[in-house]
């Protein structure tokens, strides 16, 4: 008819409001595409539509990956070097002493002499159960001298959760102390050697001669599993190599910074914590037993030895702000947070109250050896605190569901390739090539991890974190699958079904678990007493339930 209809003032600018021009844009660009895919080739299934332009593609291929010359030595050569050029230097710190690079290192060497002759070398694993002292970074560096891959069991887990590791891990040697002894189960065919008792002068203060090759591994980090046994994930000499040259290249830490130690050794931010001072000339501090989750503790160590470096999971960072002695803490250069997402009132709270930090939000699932993404952060933000972009040599996609890329903006799952991706998970080949999948856009034989994550680019190549697309949660920085917990409610006598889920209290996010009785005669508080004592009994203490409730 010739007649067109044109929007009004008033409509235009509530679209305006609503929506972004250049979204508008790049969505009617999009459907443009798939009209144009459809016609072009009719028998194309759905999942084989490509959204995306091919400046688009470029543009997140350029996104996607931040390339660097790759690490060419490993951890045990890197330590090696390091106290060769600074003997005399203090390497290690603790409430009660200290040790210079010579001395730390001379220790650790007769130890991994130890080992050597026990038969540890590259991909035997050795599990260490200790608690945070000199001793335990002691064993931690003679594990990787001797070429072998370290197994950190938490002293605070369950008896029967550290058998099973040590059973499943198959490790040949146990390192701990005589008090934690006394409560482990060992098998028959592990070695157990007191790190607290053994005499080690008959063995040699130098380094052993240890080939370890990029693709042996370096440790065995146990996470929660969601048929009701965590499962142990394998990182290499290559993806932790690179990993702690990427951060030494860009935050550059010197002989005049302290960085505390405290993360649980079974916490892979552990893993950069122990070892990047100790390739770098820093001192390390270790927080003591009970110190490393006490802000008011971390705050004075803080104080009496001029840390620069931190690591916080958001929970005790949010405590440790609300310090009265935080705002002391003036030796401070950098704080990272990770672990878990960081709330933006946080991350403000942070930089008001600390202003001369930089704050960093990183990101990175056990299976890719730590951190796979980093953010400066600041105020202007915004409401969601950025995961950042790629380190180097990480490949980070959003795809959807058959693994094509999604368009800026719109949430998929994140998927990792590139230099980094652990080997796999231990003894469980279904499981890793279920989670480790071929890389569709990479290069040929190229993996790709699906890390179930939920995220989204931003217009300017930046990625979100929006959450999970499972039922896995992370609590206090730790992962868990509320399935694990499930799984062990359901083998317990006198439950029928059971739910676990995460709800938010007046203490912050809790889990609660919900069942039901096969008897529902049975006195209700004398059985829900009885079923977290048997949690208590199988599971660490942050997967314990803090509530059950009984339902009909």
């Amino acid at each position: 008819s010739g007649w067109a209809w044109a929007p009004g003032p008033v409509l235009v600018g509530l679209a305006g409001q609503l929506f972004n021009a250049a979204t508008i844009e790049r969505l009617a660009e999009h459907f443009s595409n798939l009209l144009r895919a459809v016609c072009e080739r009719p028998e194309q299934t759905i999942g084989e539509l490509q959204l995306l332009t091919t400046a688009e593609n470029t543009q997140q291929s350029e996104w996607s990956i931040a390339p660097c010359t790759p690490a060419q030595q490993w951890l045990p050569e890197l330590l090696n070097e390091q106290a060769r050029q600074t003997p005399d230097r203090t390497a290690l710190v603790w409430d009660g002493g200290s040790l210079d690079f010579a001395e730390l290192h001379a220790q650790a060497n007769r130890l991994a002499h130890y080992l050597r002759d026990k038969g540890v070398g590259p991909d035997v694993c050795v599990a260490i159960a200790a608690e945070r002292s000199p001793q335990l970074l002691i064993g931690l560096l003679a594990i990787i001298k001797a070429g072998g891959a370290y197994v950190p069991l938490d002293p605070d887990y369950p008896a029967d959760r550290v058998a099973y590791m040590l059973e499943d891990s198959r490790a040949r040697v146990l390192l701990t102390e005589q008090e934690l002894a006394a409560t482990l189960t060992v098998p028959s065919d592990t070695q157990v050697l007191l790190l607290d008792q053994v005499e080690l002068g008959g063995y040699p203060a130098h380094a052993p001669q240890t080939a370890v090759t990029p693709d042996n591994l370096a440790y065995v980090i146990y996470t929660s599993g969601s048929t009701g046994q965590p499962k142990g994930v394998g990182n290499t000499h290559a993806a932790l190599a690179e990993r702690l040259q990427w951060m030494q290249n860009s935050y550059r830490l010197n002989d005049t910074d302290v960085l505390m130690q405290k993360a649980p050794i079974s916490f892979d931010v552990s893993v950069w914590e122990c070892f990047w001072p100790l390739i770098t000339g820093a001192r390390l501090l270790i927080a003591g037993p009970g110190e490393h989750r006490d802000p008011h503790r971390i705050a004075q160590l803080v104080q009496e030895y001029g840390v620069t470096t931190l690591h916080f999971v958001p929970p005790l960072l949010s405590l440790f702000i609300d310090e009265p002695l935080s705002t002391e803490c003036t030796s401070l250069r950098r704080v990272f947070s990770g672990g878990e997402a960081l709330p933006a009132e946080l991350r403000n709270r942070v930089l008001a109250q600390l202003p001369a930090v930089q704050l960093h939000n990183r990101y990175g699932p056990t299976e890719t050896a730590i951190n796979v993404t980093h953010w400066h952060c600041t105020v202007a933000d915004g409401e969601r605190s950025p995961i950042g972009r790629p380190l180097g040599n990480v490949v980070c996609r959003v795809l959807d569901s058959d693994l094509n890329p999604v368009p800026a903006g719109v949430p998929g799952e994140l998927c990792i390739s590139g230099i980094g991706l652990a080997r796999g998970y231990l003894g469980r080949p279904a499981l890793t090539a279920e989670r480790f999948v071929v890389d569709p856009l990479g290069e040929q034989g190229a993996r790709l991890y699906r890390s179930g994550d939920r995220a989204r680019w931003t217009n300017d190549g930046v990625i979100e974190y929006l959450g999970r697309l499972d039922q896995q949660v992370k609590l206090r920085g730790f992962r868990v699958e509320p399935e694990e917990i499930e799984a062990r409610l359901l083998a317990q006598d006198g439950v029928a079904q059971a739910a676990v889920l995460v709800r938010e209290t007046d203490a912050g996010p809790q889990l609660i678990g919900y069942f039901t009785a096969t008897d529902a005669s049975e006195d209700q508080d004398g059985q829900i007493a009885r079923l977290k004592a048997a949690l208590a009994a199988e599971l660490p203490e942050y997967m314990v339930p803090a509530q059950l409730m009984r339902l009909e």
